[in-house]
């Protein structure tokens, strides 16, 4: 095994790399910035390191500072986690040329996957059915000609990056070309690379994606699927596996085909096939080549590590099951808990902890990065932990998330727990009828502001009848907006 891993991430994900490779062994770095440097994850590792920060380039994304701590530490590996530099094929080539190994897929297959016009072709090739779309749009010209074979509505997408950014809607000719040039400088600001294509827009579909899991010797075993389709701003809420409309037999199929296309890129590592359903149809979308944030949702439905595996395969090791020793036991969901108001229109909300008490019991487990006393800060995501549970059914599995959600306290800014808690009330939530446009659709955010408002107004109520009157004596407008602040710090 390595003697040495360097973590080149922050927050869950970093502790949850750190305590996989301490397992197997491993001495863990940390790298860190200066709003860090009490992060959890900086406590837990073997050593930490700080870097240095320089406008032009956020320190979690210096590659050629996180370059040099790898050369003078004589690090061996590196894990990149999600987001960040985990889809940078400059990253992982630099690694690997000074002979620094890289918990990954090769750089040339990120290279190749991360472009969502080539990917398409590939999952097409293999069996795959994809959106009808077009190629990188060269001209105003071509927009025009792709935009009237595909057919209106549609989307204008990033070729490079991801992460519901790059993304924008047309509805017709005239809000096309306006589309292109905004979607065009979100992919240049965020990617680096404003390259666009066009893709015919679905109305309202479920978003499926199937974990992928390849050694160096050409083994290839598929973990089965998620169902993703709880979004915000396009970006996932809530994952659970399995998806209930995705039967047997199309798992079996669907599954046989996104390991082909990884056999036929040569795949390595650990990395995720996503799909949107529509109508019966299972369409491709792109491949994520990288841990996936909801990666703990598969590994409690089938007992594997997936980041160990992912430790174990970049040191040369063979995949230690095959297709056939994955079992789905049950039914699994995550719920990520964000520094975000949901009454709010989920705007961050970055502060201290004042208090925190994690859930606990059979098949309940929080992934977290927060401690009482840590401030979250307000130059990353939201996202401060995730709640993971399982049970035999998907119903058991609602109520135990739910119970999960009673026992869980984080006091000192406003959480999206509330949101969570309306979720489950939703009967067609409960009953499996989503879709990526769930939220909107049942008016979720609207019913959590009555229910919030009905319980503050409940609470004032029993305060009067107690002659508890020190309120200040202004408008009802002042009293709502008490009560709300209230029942967000009860929260």
């Amino acid at each position: 095994m390595f003697s040495s891993l360097l973590v080149a991430n922050r927050g869950e994900i970093a502790i949850r790399i750190i305590r996989a490779a301490r397992e197997l062994g491993v001495k863990t770095y940390a790298i860190y910035t200066s709003v860090d440097k009490n992060a959890l994850h900086v406590k837990l590792a073997d050593e930490a390191i700080e870097l240095e920060e320089f406008n032009d380039q956020p320190g979690y994304l210096d590659i050629d500072q996180i370059f040099a701590i790898c050369n003078r530490l004589n690090i061996e590996s590196v894990h990149p986690g999600y987001g960040f530099l985990s889809e940078s094929e400059m990253f992982a080539k630099k690694l690997i040329a000074e002979g620094i190994v890289y918990v990954g897929p090769p750089p040339e297959v990120i290279e190749l996957l991360g472009n969502k016009v080539k990917s398409r072709d590939l999952a097409r090739r293999v069996g795959l059915t994809v959106p009808p779309g077009s190629d990188i749009i060269r001209n105003e010209n071509h927009a025009n000609r792709e935009a009237r074979r595909i057919g209106y509505p549609i989307l204008v997408k990033a070729v490079y990056g991801g992460g519901g950014m790059g993304i924008q809607k047309a509805e017709n000719a005239k809000e096309l070309h306006p589309a292109i040039a905004s979607a065009s400088a979100q992919a240049e600001a965020a990617f680096g690379r404003g390259e666009v294509f066009l893709e015919k827009f679905l109305e309202h579909p479920r978003h499926i994606e199937f974990q992928i899991i390849a050694d160096n010797y050409g083994k290839v075993v598929h973990l089965g699927e998620r169902e993703c389709s709880i979004q915000r701003r396009n970006q996932k809420l809530l994952e659970e596996a399995p998806s209930t409309v995705i039967s047997h037999d199309e798992r079996k199929r669907i599954g046989r085909l996104v390991c082909k296309l990884a056999r036929r890129v040569k795949y390595r590592n650990a990395g995720t096939v996503e799909f949107l359903l529509k109508d019966s149809n299972i369409l491709f979308n792109e491949v994520n080549p990288r841990i996936q944030v909801e990666h703990p949702v598969t590994e409690m439905l089938t007992g594997k590590d997936i980041v160990k595996e992912q430790i174990r395969i970049a040191k040369g090791e063979h995949l230690s099951f095959k297709q056939s020793d994955i079992k789905f036991r049950g039914h699994a969901m995550e719920l990520r808990i964000n520094a975000e108001d949901p009454l709010l229109d989920f705007r961050p909300t970055p502060g201290r902890v004042r208090k925190f008490t994690a859930p606990g019991g059979p098949q309940v487990r929080f992934d977290t990065a927060i401690y009482e006393g840590f401030t979250i800060p307000d130059c990353y995501d939201s996202l401060i932990g995730k709640l993971i549970v399982a049970d035999e059914t998907r119903e058991e599995a609602i109520v135990r998330a739910k119970m999960a959600l009673k026992e869980l306290s984080i006091l000192g800014f406003a959480t999206n727990i509330p949101f969570f808690e309306e979720l489950f009330n939703d009967e067609k939530f409960k009953s499996g009828d989503i879709s990526i446009k769930f939220i909107e659709e049942r008016n979720i955010l609207e019913k959590l502001k009555k229910r919030i408002c009905l319980q503050a107004s409940a609470l004032f109520a029993v305060g009067m009848r107690k002659n508890e009157t020190n309120l200040p004596d202004q408008s009802n407008q002042w009293r709502m907006k008490g009560r709300l602040d209230a029942i967000r710090r009860d929260y």
